[in-house]
């Protein structure tokens, strides 16, 4: 049959593959069941279709990496003025022999060596290579078991093609999307893929399976990243490599362009504004000094021209960002959140939408049951999380013993015994030592902590009533059902003589599963001691406590039971076994929100952030919940997963303003949900978990993973991690995001207000008619670096302004010079330069009197300059507080910084190595002390700003 197949006639992968038959699929396929595929068939295959493996396309290679820092506009310009400079050098080297410092080149040097340092910084940053599909690899590629003309082999997962016929087991890595032909008791976790928990039972059925099937209901298909949990199964291969689920999902990782983040943006936006403002102004230098003083002036005008283009460029800048990054990373991994990604540090502090997973972020991931209710009566439950410590409330909120209702203890002992799950107290480091915790569903560990609260413990009941025989559940039965037979007769009629006689029946079987389910299989109900007929009014009563129960958001469960004399023959049909059931209770259980997610929510709200709700729970569990947690308000809209498949991409841009919640959502559909709220200009933090999150994670502005419960492919997709899955470590990770923001912005306009009055100042000297450089290319190095750089860097760990999570975030759009940022700048750099231009002038006049040295007055501008920024830094704490009225001891990194700063200014004056190498003159007192005096006005014109700030607002608050 197979042989008949060439490369030109072998099928597409593109197929609705579980809508085939099993008979069909080995058809199209040209496959053997039995003996599989041949050796020339496979080699053939793998031409036509390629390596069983996941393809990367694009991305930049360290190198192409590394030169695009050296395409920053800044970085060309200095590189351009070193290469100018050292032109120079070499011209005065060659006339001279040497320069007059006896270090040729050190301009030269300096510059390239900043050049090199920024370079190595943004590389650093941007190297963190894409490892989302090196982990989707690591999904695809163990060794499977086949079968190859008719014999049994292990082979390489890249070698596999569709129509290998491969042979699973529990255990076994999922590497090739493919039908089921055979299966035993076969169960795969899809977890991974799906983003759902429980494992789900495979089976070669087609039937009622349509080609818009959701992934999670394909129960003839399995898929490449999955895992087999249990049983075994016998799988026609159908799709490999980029074709497969798993392929898809890579092809969208790769499809998803990777924007520059608000603060990127805002550097490329503030090197554009320095550089053309320094072109011109060199250009009105370079003018005005021919016109003014001829073409024998050039060579000074030049050297003038250099010294300003160094001083423009804050050469300090992407150093003190990067640390300042660095110091908030420290601090979001202190609060449980850690960042990959540097500049999703203040990209966080954007965030104006953050849509999250409910179960395990905004809820604990423990089901606890709230409520018991039977025909006794309804029972509220007590306790937190899995720890078997609570009571029982009556309706009239008395705490009862479970003894006393013959009916809620049989359906207590149902809860234990119909149970797969293990309560125990953790001994791993994983969990803290001794906390409860569930080996297996979460559901069934809520009904063993249930129990566990009226002292029934699992050992003994199992003991007691040993597992005869299993009905397991399955997705099309919404049942389970358990037979147990009394081990010990005299111990359990101290039990249970009153309600079961174990001498008459010594088999009893128990059943828990969809309450409507249940209910239509019960002939009689448990009424304390004894069993009464269950009629149409007792039927519709539970329906309604069902309904109710569900509206609230909770889980409901419904038990049953029944006495056997004798065991039911082994293959008698389940549905007949199951019948003429002893109607037991309901059982309501909650994910319980996190106690601090509604304070988290709330913070959220005042600082402008909307949550958003995303589940792939029900839609009335999820409306509970976020109502609960303050997510959802009235008139909030809610949307399903098949709502959303329904509705087209620009009808979803125009819901997604009024929806925050949107419920029984595969992760795929997050991808479109991020690009909606994008399209309306929304800053979106998105979380996610599973491999088909990381599209979305990655789409998103800022992707979270859960750190507990997320896949390798979600953590390596997404920027941020949560140590603990919590929503309220999102709020305080966009916290630290505005408050790393805030100071970078503090920190800008400490050093381009310098750098500004630093060009204006060296502009001056050639047009007022000075001779020389007031300060070289060096000198202004060093005080972008050092002078510029210490008191920046103790500005960056300046803590939090108290508002900073009471108003909305700003634009991630915004300009860096936005609300006051960029005028202010200019301000102070005209103020900085008056200040100097004045000294200047007045130095220089003084140094060319009798008997002074001519180039001091370089020296006292240089140390001016220098000192004026100590006090910018301490005044600049604050845009509205003045110095006097702040803590100077909230800062102390600030407070270190000026003083060494300024120790460090001094030492170039009065050190003979150091002013030798930076062309500094000694300075007597009496000018030391002007240029201290001359700096401090620096500082009370900033102060006198905020008093005049103050004096505004008072008065327009007056009018």
């Amino acid at each position: 049959m197979t042989s008949s197949y060439t490369s030109h006639s072998l099928p597409s992968q593109q197929q609705a593959w579980h809508t085939y038959s099993v008979e069909d699929t080995l058809t199209v396929l040209g496959s053997d069941a039995e003996k599989g595929l041949t050796a020339s068939e496979v080699e053939q295959r793998l031409k036509h279709y390629g390596s069983n493996e996941i393809e990367e396309t694009g991305g930049r290679n360290s190198w192409e990496i590394l030169l695009d820092q050296f395409k920053n506009i800044m970085l060309i310009m200095l590189i351009v003025v070193a290469i100018i400079s050292g032109i120079l050098d070499l011209v005065e080297l060659q006339n001279e022999g040497v320069n007059q410092s006896g270090f040729p080149f050190k301009d030269t040097i300096a510059i390239l060596l900043i050049v090199i340092l920024n370079g190595v910084l943004g590389y650093l940053q941007e190297s963190r290579a894409e490892k989302a599909l090196a982990a989707l690899k690591n999904l695809s590629s163990p060794k499977i078991q086949v079968i190859r003309a008719g014999k049994r082999l292990e082979v390489d997962a890249p070698t596999l093609v569709p129509g290998d016929i491969i042979l699973l087991e529990a255990g076994s890595q999922l590497c090739a999307d493919g039908q089921i032909i055979e299966a035993a008791n076969f169960q795969v976790r899809e977890s991974a893929l799906t983003g759902e928990a429980l494992a789900v039972h495979k089976h070669p059925t087609h039937r009622g399976l349509t080609e818009d099937t959701p992934l999670g209901d394909r129960v003839n298909r399995v898929f490449t990243g999955t895992e087999v949990i249990q049983g075994r199964a016998k799988v026609i291969v159908t799709n490999t490599g980029m074709t497969t689920e798993l392929g898809k999902i890579a092809q969208m990782i790769q499809s998803v362009e990777t924007e520059p983040t608000p603060l990127q943006q805002r550097m490329n936006q503030l090197g554009n504004v320095l550089v053309s403002g320094s072109l011109i102004l060199v250009a009105i230098v370079v003018i005005g000094g021919v016109i003014r003083a001829g073409w024998g002036a050039l060579q000074q005008l030049v050297e003038i021209s250099l010294s300003m283009a160094v001083a423009v460029v804050p050469e300090g800048l992407p150093a003190v960002i990067t640390v300042t990054l660095a110091i908030g990373t420290q601090r979001m991994v202190r609060r449980n959140a850690l960042i990959r990604k540097l500049p999703a540090v203040e990209t966080l502090g954007s965030v104006n939408v953050i849509c999250s997973d409910k179960t395990g972020t905004l809820t604990q991931n423990k089901m606890v049951v709230q409520e018991v209710e039977t025909l006794e009566g309804n029972f509220l439950v007590t306790g937190e999380g899995y720890t078997p410590n609570g009571e029982f409330i009556d309706p009239h909120e008395q705490s009862i013993q479970t003894q006393n209702y013959p009916s809620l203890q049989l359906l207590l002992f149902s809860c234990v015994l119909c149970n797969d799950a293990t309560l125990a107290q953790s001994e791993v480091s994983k969990h803290p030592q001794g906390e409860w915790i569930i080996l297996g569903d979460p559901t069934e560990g809520a009904l063993l902590t249930l129990a566990g609260k009226a002292n029934l413990e699992q050992p003994y009941l199992t003991q007691l009533l040993p597992r005869h025989r299993e009905i397991p559940f399955s997705s099309e039965r919404k049942r389970m059902s358990v037979i147990s037979q009394w081990s010990n007769i005299g111990e359990a009629s101290s039990e249970l003589a009153t309600v079961i006689n174990p001498e008459q029946n010594p088999y009893i079987m128990f059943t828990k599963g969809s309450p409507e389910l249940i209910l239509e299989r019960c002939q009689t109900y448990q009424i304390g001691q004894r069993t009464e007929p269950l009629e149409e009014q007792q039927r519709q009563k539970i329906l309604k406590t069902n309904n109710t129960m569900a509206q609230r958001g909770l889980r409901v469960l419904g038990f049953a039971c029944k006495p056997l004399n004798k065991l039911p023959e082994t293959g008698e049909d389940n549905e007949a076994a199951e019948q003429e059931l002893i109607w037991l209770g309901l059982v309501a259980m909650l994910d319980a929100p996190r106690p601090e997610v509604k304070i988290a929510v709330a913070k959220s709200r005042q600082a402008g952030i909307r949550p958003v709700m995303i589940t792939g729970d029900h839609p009335l569990t999820a409306m509970a919940i976020a109502h609960q947690l303050g997510i959802a308000e009235s008139g909030d809209n809610i949307l399903t997963g098949r709502e959303l498949e329904r509705i087209s991409q620009p009808e979803l841009e125009q819901e997604v303003e009024q929806v925050s919640i949107y419920a029984r959502v595969s992760p795929e559909h997050k991808l479109r949900i991020v690009q909606a709220l994008q399209k309306r200009d929304k800053f979106v933090a998105m979380t996610g978990d599973g491999v088909n999150d990381a599209p979305a994670l990655k789409q998103a502005d800022i992707g979270i993973a859960m750190g507990i419960t997320g896949t390798d492919v979600s953590k390596e997709a997404s920027d941020m991690v949560l140590l603990d899955d919590n929503f309220a470590t999102i709020v305080a990770a966009t916290e630290e995001g505005r408050v790393v923001y805030n100071n970078i912005r503090h920190f800008i306009k400490y050093i381009l207000g310098s750098n500004v009055g630093e060009v204006i100042t060296i502009a001056a000297a050639p047009l007022i008619g000075l001779s020389g450089v007031p300060l070289t290319p060096l000198q202004i190095l060093w005080m972008n670096l050092v002078t510029d750089g210490l008191p920046a860097l103790a500005l960056a760990v300046e803590p939090a302004d108290p508002n900073v999570m009471q108003r909305p975030p700003f634009s991630p759009k915004e300009s860096i010079f936005a609300r006051g940022l960029g005028l202010y700048i200019v301000r102070i750099g005209i103020i900085f330069s008056i200040i100097s231009i004045s000294l200047m002038v007045w130095a220089f006049n003084e140094s060319h009197q009798a008997g002074q040295n001519p180039d001091s007055w370089k020296t006292m501008v240089f140390t001016t300059l220098c000192i004026a920024q100590m006090g910018h830094a301490i005044a600049v704490r604050s845009n509205n507080r003045l110095t006097i009225e702040m803590n100077p001891f909230t800062n102390l990194y600030l407070l270190a910084a000026v003083t060494i700063t300024t120790i460090l200014q001094l030492m170039l004056i009065y050190v003979e190595p150091l002013r030798n190498f930076f062309n500094t003159d000694i300075l007597t007192p009496q000018q030391l002390l002007i240029c201290l005096l001359f700096s401090s006005l620096m500082f009370i014109w900033v102060e006198l700003e905020k008093i005049a700030v103050r004096i505004y607002h008072k008065f327009q608050g007056h009018r």
